[in-house]
């Protein structure tokens, strides 16, 4: 007899069908064995003796006979310890201690401790959505209960402590009561745009990128408030819709970064290190596991000191950028990971963080401002929406009270905006779409993102002067439909066409932006 569980391998956040199928073979006296087949990796192979241990540790013994445990697909790899539940619940039906049928309509994933536990394992939220697409509903451990209880309200769970407890549950000795979802948590009060002082100009293009998602950059001296005004970002930006919670719970499951199965409708802000690799960013190891670029989906991806870390690093973020999802190339499978974000970065103007005017210049500018910014690729560069000079911060700045406008009113005119902006997809026949102004494409960039006759010749002008790429045409006119929006307007004007190519930026500009102060400092006595 095969007894047959129901489990599943991870391709990137999707999970795939796999039958974990056992057999018991030949009769008293036959050498006793314990094989696992199906492309497993070191994980799974060692599953067997976690399943042999769990098993003692619950006072059974396996049959002396020949036992051959199956994972098919045989020629889908198989990686992790998610295994050990499955093989042992099919070994225990094979051997007669729990009904075949009992197990029919249930997915099962988990790791066995030696004494019997089921200890939690990453994925659960994905394995729980992919069984209800199956039918079927999911066997898990308890810890991992209320994270799988998120799948939706349709999906039986049950989320036994042990293995112990599951075959009584199952014989009708015990009841498992199903789990509830986990709790939605906040990550606690967010800092004050009103806490910044000075900065008019920066804070303008912050509320800017935050209405229509945009990628944005600040460039200035250390201690001008260009990390502030990033980690206030976060506090402009709507909360997750409930189909955003749900994407990026499951890059976070995958991560084994959700606990105990709380979830947050706050969007993800993630800022890593400048020594992160490029493997940390975009994903990868031995189990491809999402980098910072997915954990951050639906979210943003705050990048300091954009010049320090490795170019190959930075360049390995622009085709996510421009697609919002990561392909993770192996030599037997290529894993694919979402990662829609919102790139926010923040850089000095030259290594010494002087910059190339002013009181304290940089003695070697503008050689010193062009090398340190060409650290940065021309093609990201051209990814970024909005670049905008963050100047020093002077002591008139600091002696003045904090502003009467602080982060409720700038989110404020940011849901404003957005509204304004799934009002329009409604009426044209999207609704239910999350398409924000930094992704429209094709006919809804057309439709939308058209200026008038004025605002046209502006841009004509500038794509002339050899100021845009079509890369660059194309995220002006999304920037525009943003200011347009913020102002609330119908159309787009030529004074919104002007305002977004002020923010359009290439690494020629800080040669030009120096020659022109030096020649206003240093000008005829």
């Amino acid at each position: 007899m095969v007894a047959r569980v129901v489990t599943v391998a991870f391709d990137g956040v999707d999970a795939r069908r796999v039958d974990a199928e056992v057999q018991i073979l030949g009769g008293e006296g036959t050498q006793a064995s314990f094989t696992l087949v199906g492309l497993p990796d070191k994980a799974v192979a060692e599953s067997r003796e976690r399943v042999r241990g769990a098993f003692a540790g619950i006072g059974l013994a396996l049959p002396s006979r020949r036992i051959i445990a199956n994972l098919a697909p045989a020629d889908l790899p198989k990686e992790g310890s998610h295994f050990d539940l499955p093989i042992a619940l099919a070994l225990l039906a094979a051997m007669g201690v729990i009904a075949p049928d009992a197990l029919d309509g249930w997915a099962a994933l988990g790791e066995l401790s030696l004494d019997g536990r089921i200890v939690p394992v990453s994925g659960t939220l994905p394995a729980a959505v992919a069984a209800n697409g199956m039918g079927l509903g999911l066997i898990c451990a308890e810890a991992n209960g209320p994270e799988a209880a998120w799948a939706g309200p349709e999906v039986a769970v049950l989320a036994p402590r042990s293995l112990i407890g599951l075959i009584n549950h199952f014989k009708g000795s015990q009841v498992l009561a199903a789990p509830r979802p986990g709790p939605l948590k906040s990550n606690g009060p967010v800092p004050d745009l009103n806490e910044v002082r000075g900065q008019e100009g920066a804070k303008r293009a912050l509320e800017i990128a935050a209405a229509g998602g945009h990628n944005l950059l600040f460039i200035g001296p250390p201690g001008s408030g260009k990390s502030m005004m990033a980690q206030r970002l976060p506090g402009l930006l709507p909360p997750l819709t409930p189909k955003e919670l749900l994407e990026t719970s499951m890059v976070w499951s995958m991560a084994g970064l959700i606990e105990r199965g709380g979830l947050t409708r706050e969007r993800p802000f993630r800022a890593p290190h400048h020594s992160a690799s490029m493997a940390a960013l975009t994903g990868g190891g031995h189990r491809a596991k999402p980098g910072e670029v997915s954990l951050a989906h639906n979210g943003v991806l705050f990048l300091d000191e954009l010049p320090e870390y490795s170019p190959q690093a930075l360049d390995s973020l622009r085709q996510p950028l421009e697609t919002g999802e990561v392909i993770v190339a192996r030599a037997n499978a290529h894993v694919r990971y979402p990662a829609r974000v919102q790139l926010v970065a923040a850089m000095n103007p030259c290594r010494c963080g002087l910059g190339g005017a002013g009181k304290g210049a940089c003695g070697k500018a503008p050689r010193c401002q062009r090398d340190y910014q060409n650290r940065i690729s021309g093609p990201l560069f051209d990814r970024i929406d909005l670049t905008v000079e963050v100047p020093p911060v002077t002591a008139a700045d600091m002696s003045l009270p904090a502003p009467a406008e602080g982060t409720a009113e700038a989110a404020a005119r940011v849901t404003r905006a957005r509204e304004i902006q799934a009002a329009r997809l409604a009426e044209a026949g999207h609704e239910g779409e999350a398409v924000i102004n930094a992704h429209l494409a094709g006919a809804l960039l057309d439709r939308f993102a058209a200026p008038d006759a004025d605002g046209r010749a502006l841009l004509m002008r500038a794509g002339e002067a050899g100021g845009l790429t079509a890369r660059g045409w194309t995220r002006t006119l999304r920037l525009a439909r943003t200011i347009a929006d913020l102002d609330g307007s119908d159309g787009i004007l030529r004074r919104h066409v002007a305002e977004a190519l002020i923010y359009r930026h290439s690494r020629m500009d800080a040669e030009a932006q120096f020659n022109r102060a030096t020649a206003v400092a240093h000008g005829p006595a």
